[in-house]
C-alpha cells in the first residue's frame, strides 16, 4: 500500500486532516496496528485540496490548531486568518513533532468497505485494488470534502477552463486578463471573487441565494524578535486556559454569546454592542452577540438589520445592493454558514464585476464559449469557477461503498435520513465509527476542537474494548432512534430548523431535509458522550 505493506490491521482510519491525524496520535499508545489511508499526495485534509486563489481559514489562528503544547509551543502564526500555504506548513510541523507519516498511506483512496460477520472484520478495498482487513474502521473524511458539481447541460462542450474550488490545479491558474465566472457565493466563491476582481478583465458572479458575509479584519502577526518573545510568554500563560475554555462554548471557540437577550437592553446599548462586534471582525457579530439571536426571529431581525445597513453603505448601485443584502432575506441571519470577507462588497463597485441573480435568471446551460442564462444571454467565459459547495457532512461517508450487516449499505440506510448514535456510529455497521459526521457538532464546531473531543472519546472506547476483551461494538437501534429524536428536537427549537442550507442538506437534490448537525453545542454534546461512557457505553452492544 505505497508506504506500507500491512494487510491486517486493528484500526484503519480514512483521512489525514485534523481528525485523522489526531485519531492516529491518540491510538498509537494503545499498541494497536493503526494506519491512515489518505487519497491526497500529502496530509492536511481540506488544506491540501483547497488551493484556489484566496483560500483562507475563517477561524482565527489561535483557535484553529491542536491544543497539544508540544505543537503550539514552537509554532508561530503569521496571520490572524492563515492562508492555505501557511496551513500546509502547519500540518508539516505537526508531522515533524508527532512523526505521523510513517503510519500514513498517501495516494490511497478507499473504494469500498464490507463487513465480514464470520470474521468480525472489515474488508477494505482501495481504488488500486489493494485489500486490507481491519477490526475497527474509523472515517475521518471531513465535513466539506465531497465536491458538488451541478449537472449543467453542455458543460462537456465548454472550450475554456473549469474547476471546482476543491479540485483546483496544484500549480495554480493565472486569472490575469481572463473573463472569469464564479458560480456560488459561499466561502470559496467569496474568496476567489476577491482575488479575480483584482486581475480579471471581466468577473461575473452568479448568486443563487444572498449569503451575509462579515468583515474578516485580517492582519499580520508581528514577527520581530521582541514581539515573538512576548507572544511566547503570553501563549504559555493563556493557551492552556483558552483551550479549556473552548470546550465550554457551543462552537468550540474561546468566546461565546453574552447572557443578555436582545430586548433586555436599551436600543442604544444594543447598537453600541453590535458596533463593537462588527469592528472586532471575524465571527463576532454572528456568534458572540445576544444569546437569543439564533432562536428568536425578532432578535435575529435586529442583528440582520444592523448588518444590512452596514453592507448597503458599501455598495453604490442600489439594485445590486438589494440583491446582496435584501430587505427580506430567504434565511435568518447566521443559519446558513456565514462567510468572512476582506473587500467582497466593494468589488461590485468596479466596472469589471457583474452580479447575476440566479433566482431571477437561472443558468440554462453551458456553451462552448460561456454560460447561457434564462434570458438568452451568453456570458463569455475563459475560466469557470465552480464554487458550488459540497455534499456536506454525510456525503464524505456515503461516497464510499460501505456495506454492513445483511448487505445493508450506509448510502441506502441514510437515503431517508441520517441515523446515528452520538454522531459517531450507526446500527448495522459494527466496529465502524466516524468523526465530523451527521448528528454531531461537526459543521457548527471549530474543526480542531471537534477532532480532539471526538478523537479522545473514541480512543477511550478502544481502551475499554481492550480491557474487556471486546471484539464487536455495535449501536442498538433504540439508542440510535433516541439520539435522532434528540437532534431533531433541539434543532426544532432554533431558527436552523427552516434554513435552506447545507446544514440541513438543502443544497443536494433529493437529499432529506433535516439537521445534519447537533445544534445543542459542544458542552451538551460532551456531557451526553461522557454519560454514555460512564454507563459502560450504554446504547452499544459489546461482545
Amino acid at each position: 500500500m505505497h508506504e506500507s505493506s500491512d494487510t491486517e490491521l486493528d484500526v484503519l482510519i480514512i483521512g489525514a486532516g485534523f481528525s485523522g491525524l489526531y485519531q492516529l496520535y491518540t491510538l498509537r499508545p494503545l499498541g494497536l496496528r493503526v494506519k491512515i489511508f489518505e487519497a491526497a499526495p500529502d496530509i492536511g485534509g481540506v488544506w491540501h485540496w483547497n488551493c484556489y486563489p484566496g483560500a483562507r481559514v475563517d477561524t482565527s489562528s489561535e483557535s484553529y490548531q491542536f491544543s497539544l503544547s508540544s505543537i503550539w509551543k514552537d509554532w508561530h502564526w503569521n496571520e490572524k486568518f492563515p492562508g492555505q500555504d501557511e496551513m500546509q506548513k502547519y500540518f508539516h510541523h505537526v508531522d515533524e513533532k508527532l512523526d505521523l507519516k510513517k503510519d500514513i498511506c498517501l495516494n490511497t483512496r478507499v473504494r469500498s468497505a464490507k463487513w465480514q460477520e464470520c470474521e468480525k472484520k472489515w474488508i477494505i478495498t482501495t481504488e488500486d485494488g489493494s485489500i486490507v482487513q481491519t477490526r475497527f474502521f474509523i472515517i475521518c473524511a471531513g465535513v466539506n470534502t465531497e465536491p458538488l458539481v451541478p449537472k449543467y447541460d453542455g458543460l462537456d462542450t465548454f472550450k475554456g477552463i473549469w474547476h471546482h474550488t476543491a479540485r483546483w490545479p496544484r500549480n495554480g491558474l493565472d486569472l490575469t486578463g481572463k473573463r472569469v465566472a464564479v458560480i456560488g457565493t459561499g466561502a470559496s466563491g467569496v474568496q476567489v471573487a476577491q482575488e479575480a476582481a483584482a486581475c480579471a478583465s471581466k468577473l461575473t458572479i452568479f448568486q443563487r441565494t444572498a449569503n451575509p458575509c462579515l468583515p474578516m479584519r485580517q492582519r499580520k502577526i508581528n514577527t520581530c524578535l521582541t514581539e515573538l518573545e512576548n507572544h511566547k510568554k503570553l501563549k504559555e500563560e493563556l493557551y492552556p486556559v483558552m483551550f479549556r475554555r473552548m470546550l465550554q462554548t457551543p462552537g468550540g471557540l474561546a468566546y461565546m454569546c453574552v447572557p443578555q437577550t436582545t430586548f433586555s437592553v436599551t436600543p442604544e446599548e444594543r447598537r453600541l454592542f453590535y458596533e463593537q462586534l462588527y469592528m472586532q471582525g471575524g465571527v463576532a457579530l454572528w456568534l458572540w452577540g445576544y444569546g437569543d439571536a439564533l432562536t428568536d426571529k425578532a432578535a435575529n431581525d435586529e442583528v440582520y438589520a444592523f448588518w444590512r445597513n452596514k453592507t448597503l453603505a458599501r455598495i453604490r448601485d442600489p439594485k445590486v445592493a438589494e440583491k446582496l443584502a435584501p430587505e427580506h432575506p430567504e434565511n435568518a441571519f447566521g443559519v446558513k454558514r456565514i462567510s468572512l470577507e476582506q473587500n467582497f462588497y466593494e468589488i461590485f463597485n468596479q466596472d469589471n464585476v457583474e452580479l447575476v441573480d440566479l433566482a431571477e435568471n437561472p443558468i440554462e446551460g453551458i456553451s462552448e464559449d460561456g454560460i447561457v442564462s434564462k434570458d438568452g444571454r451568453e456570458h463569455a467565459v475563459d475560466v469557470l469557477v465552480m464554487a458550488t459547495g459540497f455534499d456536506s457532512i454525510s456525503g464524505s461517508i456515503t461516497a464510499i461503498d460501505i456495506e454492513g450487516k445483511n448487505g445493508i449499505t450506509i448510502r441506502k440506510k441514510w437515503s431517508q435520513g441520517a441515523h446515528t448514535y452520538l454522531g459517531v456510529a450507526s446500527s448495522d455497521f459494527p466496529n465502524m465509527f466516524f468523526t465530523n459526521g451527521p448528528q454531531a457538532p461537526s459543521g457548527l464546531c471549530n474543526g480542531p476542537t471537534c477532532a480532539e473531543l471526538q478523537g479522545d472519546w473514541l480512543t477511550d472506547l478502544m481502551k475499554y474494548a481492550q480491557t474487556k476483551h471486546i471484539e464487536h461494538i455495535e449501536v442498538r437501534p433504540e439508542a440510535e432512534e433516541g439520539w435522532r429524536q434528540l437532534v431533531l428536537g433541539i434543532n426544532a427549537m432554533t431558527l436552523f430548523a427552516n434554513a435552506k442550507s447545507w446544514y440541513n442538506g438543502a443544497n443536494i437534490e433529493n437529499k432529506p431535509f433535516e439537521p445534519l448537525n447537533f445544534v445543542g453545542g459542544v458542552p451538551l454534546y460532551m456531557q451526553r458522550c461522557k454519560e454514555v461512557a460512564e454507563h459502560d457505553y450504554e446504547g452499544f452492544v459489546l461482545l
